[in-house]
C-alpha cells in the first residue's frame, strides 16, 4: 500500500540544518527535471513581479525571497517541513517508531518542486503551487506528468494506492485506475450530502494516520481498503473503470 499525498501550501523552515543533497533524494530519476524547476523558480522568485507570477500575496514575500536560495536553505525531513490541516491530522511526530518507518515507507509527496519525494526526504521550506506556469517549463501539472510516469513505475506496480491528492496534484500523475482509490469525503444531513473541502484535508489526514496505525496488515485492495475505513467512518467503495479509478467516500455527519 501506498498513500499519496499532496503537500501543504504552508511550510514550517528548518532552523540551524544542512542545505539539502539533491542527490540523496528519493526517485534520483528525476533530479534533472527538479533542477529544471529549480532553476526557474529562482529566476520568477528573484523577479519584481514574482508575488503576482506565482499566484501569492505580500504576506508571502519572504517565503519567495527564499526560493531564490534553496541550494544553501536548511532542510529538514519532509514531514516536517509539510504543515497544515492535512499532516497535522496524520501527526506523524505521535507515531510509534514503527509506525514511523512505515510511513517514511508508504507515503508519497507529489510536489511542484520535487516531483514526488517520501517522508523522510530532506527538503528546505518553499513556495511553489503545482497550478503555476514557469518560464522555460511551462504548467508543472504538465511538466511533471511524464517525468512522474516513468519514474514512479517500478515504486508503485502491485501497490494499492491510496489517492488522497488534491485535484490539483492528482493532474501531475495519473496512476494505473486497477490500482488506485481516490479519497472523497462528503458531510450527510438528512439524506443530502455535499462536498467539503477544509475537512476533507483533515479526514483524508486521519484516513493516512489509521491506515498507518491500524493493527494487521495494509490492505492490498479496494475493497480491504474499504473495510479498514469502515472501522472509523461511514464509508462505501465505488467501482472503478478502465479508466477511471475506484472512489472511497468517507461518510461525516452534517
Amino acid at each position: 500500500m501506498l498513500i499519496l499525498l499532496p503537500p501543504s501550501e504552508g511550510k514550517t523552515p528548518a532552523v540551524g540544518a544542512d542545505a539539502a543533497d539533491w542527490s540523496a533524494l528519493s526517485f534520483p530519476a528525476l533530479n534533472s527535471a527538479r533542477a529544471k524547476v529549480l532553476e526557474a523558480l529562482g529566476t520568477v522568485s528573484a523577479h519584481e513581479d514574482a508575488l503576482a507570477l506565482l499566484g501569492v500575496g505580500v504576506s508571502l514575500s519572504a517565503d519567495v525571497e527564499r526560493n531564490t536560495r534553496l541550494h544553501a536553505e536548511p532542510a529538514a525531513p519532509a514531514h516536517q517541513v509539510y504543515s497544515g490541516v492535512l499532516f497535522d491530522a496524520l501527526g506523524y511526530d505521535s507515531l510509534t517508531p514503527a509506525q514511523r518507518k512505515k510511513a517514511d515507507a508508504s507515503v508519497l509527496v507529489v510536489s511542484a518542486l520535487w516531483g514526488a519525494i517520501r517522508f523522510a526526504d530532506r527538503v528546505p521550506a518553499y513556495r511553489l503551487s503545482m497550478g503555476i506556469a514557469l518560464p522555460d517549463v511551462g504548467r508543472l501539472a504538465s511538466f511533471w506528468k511524464p517525468q512522474l510516469g516513468e519514474a514512479l513505475a517500478a515504486a508503485t506496480t502491485g501497490e494499492l494506492l491510496v489517492d488522497c491528492r488534491s485535484s490539483t496534484y492528482a493532474a501531475a500523475w495519473t496512476p494505473p485506475p486497477e490500482q488506485t482509490v481516490a479519497v472523497n469525503v462528503f458531510t450527510e444531513t438528512a439524506g443530502v450530502r455535499k462536498v467539503v473541502s477544509h475537512f476533507a484535508k483533515h479526514t483524508r489526514g486521519e484516513l493516512a494516520r489509521h491506515l498507518l496505525s491500524r493493527r494487521g496488515k495494509a490492505p492490498q485492495t479496494p475493497a480491504q481498503l474499504k473495510k479498514a475505513a469502515a472501522e472509523k467512518w461511514a464509508a462505501e467503495l465505488v467501482e472503478g473503470t478502465a479508466r477511471k479509478p475506484h472512489t472511497l467516500n468517507i461518510i461525516l455527519p452534517g
